[in-house]
């Protein structure tokens, strides 16, 4: 059986919904727990300006289109970026509870991100299907 992959092109932004960050990832569950667990560290763009609050992602099953997408997302101006969240969120709602089930992520049974947890993810089972049920928003035309 084939493997099926995943990805997501994403833009978080913080709480007043001033800086946006685009990113890509195979997780995006996890990823928006790690940009949480980042929030206010200065190593990271995303955690030193608190962008966390998930407002647009697009899905795709081939890693280098999600990166193409990301790439031309972080090319568009501001005001582009902002039309196309609009033309989906039009309200700008924070959809990290539609995709992580909980929000904030709770920590009982977790930790932050280690080489132990590196270990795992690279053991994951191909048969999971987490990602289930999410749907990504339609691309607005140009």
């Amino acid at each position: 059986m084939r493997r099926a992959y995943h990805f997501w092109t994403y833009i978080v932004t913080n709480y007043e919904r001033t800086v946006m960050y685009t990113g890509v990832t195979n997780n995006i569950a996890q990823r928006l727990k790690e940009h949480y667990d980042n929030r206010g560290q200065e190593k990271t763009f995303a955690g030193k300006y608190y962008c966390y609050n998930l407002v647009y992602y697009e899905y795709t099953t081939y890693i280098n289109n999600a990166i193409y997408r990301e790439k031309e997302i972080k090319d568009m101006s501001r005001e582009k970026k902002m039309a196309m969240i609009s033309a989906v969120n039009p309200g700008w709602q924070f959809l990290n509870i539609e995709v992580c089930g909980e929000w904030p992520p709770k920590f009982e049974g977790r930790s932050l991100r280690n080489d132990k947890d590196k270990e795992e993810d690279a053991t994951t089972n191909d048969d999971d299907e987490w990602w289930m049920g999410l749907t990504p928003p339609p691309i607005p035309p140009e």
